[in-house]
């Protein structure tokens, strides 16, 4: 697993998080970010951007 860094918007604010993921797909991304936020927050997740962690 490779550390990669997940740039996204939620509810209109800019974030972003670290995560542990297998190919840094956004489809894990976005399955990552579900685990951080919770299954409340799947439509307010948006422009999500996926790069290596340095």
């Amino acid at each position: 697993m490779t550390r990669y860094v997940i740039h996204y918007t939620l509810d209109g604010q800019r974030r972003w998080d670290f995560a542990q993921l297998e190919q840094g797909t956004p489809e894990e991304a976005l399955a990552a970010l579900l685990a951080i936020h919770g299954q409340e927050h799947a439509n307010s997740l948006k422009d999500i951007r996926v790069t290596r962690a340095l």
